[in-house]
């Protein structure tokens, strides 16, 4: 990385199991049903109390659309429809929060209040999202570096989407109100590898406390990147630990390539005077179009306006991330603003039906010389014209490199344009739930009873269930550490199988698609309870695993039937053995005991799943001897 200088700061957001929701006694699972209840809404920005208004609430305000939420009487009520007050902080998740707090050497504030942060993206049905500072000005020490934690707080989870379209938006709020512990740091990272070090140590810690949800949506990680002369760029929502790397990393070169942008803007002698708002209609031009996109909103009775874009020849088309450039930015802020499926821009025309002599006449009608550009939006007339601002908007940020904006992390570790940055106008005091004293009586009880360090705890694994160093630190790594002591309680299970499947084997399921951090704990539970009871064998459990991940709404016991799964006697396992001795009679003879690994192969394709290998093992060498000493 070219850079000599970066800056990260993390937040990290992860779902306590507390067993009500933050302001209600909901519990925190989600719906398994069909939704019962539907309500339409339409939300608006407030005024702060000096009168202000966020500008990122106005933004999304702007884009008007409305929101349909989906509930059920079982994960939601009154609360989470914002037709009752909200009852007092849920006592137990504030407990959680201040016990991971110690844990980071905060301080525990005095008195908890709860403030509004104004959120009308539809996630919250009130409009706001409830939070609350718990603690100030901790420090976390990774690899010899002090990390500070400057803030945690403890919010309610917002609503989860369901649906999306042009006017409406769908949400499930059975999520909404699930407490959430919000954990931030300084802006002292400087390196990829440093930010995942960081989100893995703060994780750790989070889990020491045994009571955070586990599973993918569970933890959501926000970055702040910037660079020297660059921009403070909010990223929200990676959802991997290992992805955090990846995402500072494209961030970093995407502000580079922006301001490689600015400076050739600069040697271009472009100004702000050099970007007018002078759209042209040149739909005359398309008459005979190939276009698809274009014909189809004629058709519609829409227009396609054209703007100059003076001096941003090769500009729009530079690549700033992979999959991204000027132009998806431009095309991306059209969108939002405008609510258009996007633009055209003369750096990737002729393409998408239009041809080379209807670019030609497109310049010839937009007066484009030289080194200037252009970009078409083909819509309705009102919002072809709010996409072209937009457009032009994007492009005088050009002008002085990186806009301070919030983006929205993808799969791909690229990020794509959310809203702008929010600002101080965003928060006020919520007057619905009163206040809660924090006695230094109380948090010395908390300090008397903190969790395992992850230290300890790796010991103590290692002492009590015989694992070696590498299970034990992959236990207390995973969201796992909890549910292994829950199955190995019973004295019956393996600690080593159980361990190894549960870090090693979910993981590799989990990349394969397989979503085992869907199935509830009693589900896993029960699951390995078969085993003990010697109803299914080891190797089955991989299978069973991959049914129960596709079937939550049916029991373990469901699974030996659907899958078809039964264990041999041994008797039936005996005359299986029997039958492929006897039908190798001449390789035995050839080769005696080396004809072992061909016929436990054979055997073992009939009865995978059905017994375990190491008696197949066992029984067959046995048999193999007894006929060599013949």
């Amino acid at each position: 990385m070219s850079v000599t200088k970066i800056k990260v700061g993390i937040e990290i957001h992860r779902q306590l199991d507390s067993e009500h929701k933050l302001f209600c006694s909901c519990p925190t699972d989600f719906a398994e049903s069909e939704p019962e209840n539907k309500f339409l809404r339409k939300l608006r920005p407030t005024q702060s109390e000096l009168g202000q208004v966020d500008q990122a609430a106005l933004f999304e305000f702007h884009r008007g659309k409305s929101i349909l939420y989906e509930s059920d009487h079982q994960t939601s009520c009154l609360v989470e429809a914002d037709e009752e007050p909200p009852a007092k902080l849920n006592t137990e998740a504030t407990e959680i929060c201040l016990t991971a707090s110690l844990l980071m050497n905060s301080k525990p504030v005095d008195e908890i209040h709860v403030m509004r942060k104004v959120v009308i993206d539809g996630s919250n049905t009130t409009g706001f999202q409830r939070t609350a500072v718990v603690a100030l000005d901790g420090a976390l020490n990774v690899d010899g570096k002090n990390i500070p934690i400057t803030q945690i707080s403890l919010e309610e989870d917002a609503a989860r989407k369901a649906t999306q379209s042009q006017k409406t938006s769908g949400y499930l709020i059975d999520r909404l109100g699930v407490p959430l512990i919000e954990v931030t740091t300084g802006p002292v990272l400087e390196s990829p590898a440093e930010v995942e070090k960081v989100a893995h140590t703060i994780g750790t810690v989070l889990r020491a406390t045994r009571k955070v949800k586990r599973g993918l949506g569970s933890i959501r990680q926000d970055l702040n990147v910037s660079i020297p002369d660059g921009a403070l760029i909010e990223i929200k929502g990676v959802q991997e630990l290992d992805l955090l790397a990846k995402a500072v990393e494209l961030e970093v070169g995407r502000q580079q390539n922006l301001l490689w942008i600015r400076d050739e803007l600069k040697l271009r002698n472009v100004g702000k005077d050099s970007l007018k708002r002078d759209y042209i209609n040149v739909s005359e031009l398309f008459s005979t179009t190939k276009a698809k996109i274009i014909k189809e909103a004629i058709a519609k009775g829409g227009v396609v306006l054209g703007a100059n874009l003076a001096h941003f020849n090769g500009l729009i088309g530079k690549e700033l991330a992979p999959g991204l450039r000027l132009g998806t930015e431009m095309s991306n802020r059209a969108s939002f603003w405008a609510g258009v499926g996007g633009i055209f821009h003369s750096d990737e025309l002729p393409a998408y039906g239009v041809t080379d002599e209807e670019v030609k006449a497109i310049k010839q009608k937009l007066g484009v010389v030289g080194d200037d550009a252009f970009v078409l939006v083909a819509d309705d007339p009102i919002k072809a014209k709010d996409a072209l601002d937009a457009v032009v908007d994007r492009a005088l940020e050009a002008l002085s490199g990186v806009p301070e904006e919030t983006r929205a992390a993808m799969p791909d570790g690229t990020t794509r344009y959310m809203r702008p940055r929010p600002g101080s106008a965003r928060m006020y005091p919520e007057t619905d739930v009163p206040p809660t004293p924090i006695t230094e009586s109380y948090i010395s009880t908390l300090n008397a009873h903190l969790p395992e360090t992850s230290e300890n705890l790796t010991k103590r694994l290692m002492a009590q269930y015989s694992l070696n160093s590498k299970l034990a630190t992959q236990l207390v790594d995973s969201d796992y550490l909890t549910l292994f002591e829950e199955i190995t309680a019973t004295g019956k299970a393996q600690p080593t199988f159980v361990s190894t499947f549960l870090t090693e084997t979910c993981k590799s399921l989990e990349r394969e698609g397989v979503e085992v951090h869907s199935i509830p704990n009693v589900k896993m539970r029960a699951l390995f309870s078969l085993l003990e009871k010697g109803a299914v064998v080891k190797e089955a459990m991989v299978e069973l695993v991959k049914w129960q991940a596709k079937n939550l709404n049916l029991e373990p016991t469901d699974a030996i039937k659907s899958l078809g799964l039964r264990t041999l006697s041994r008797e039936e396992l005996d005359a299986v053995i029997d039958r492929h001795i006897a039908k190798n009679q001449k390789l035995i003879q050839e080769r005696g005991q080396g004809a072992f690994s061909s016929i436990m192969g054979s055997v073992m394709s009939e009865v995978r799943g059905a017994t375990e290998p190491k008696l197949v093992t066992e029984l067959l060498k046995k048999k193999l001897a007894s006929q060599s000493s013949k």
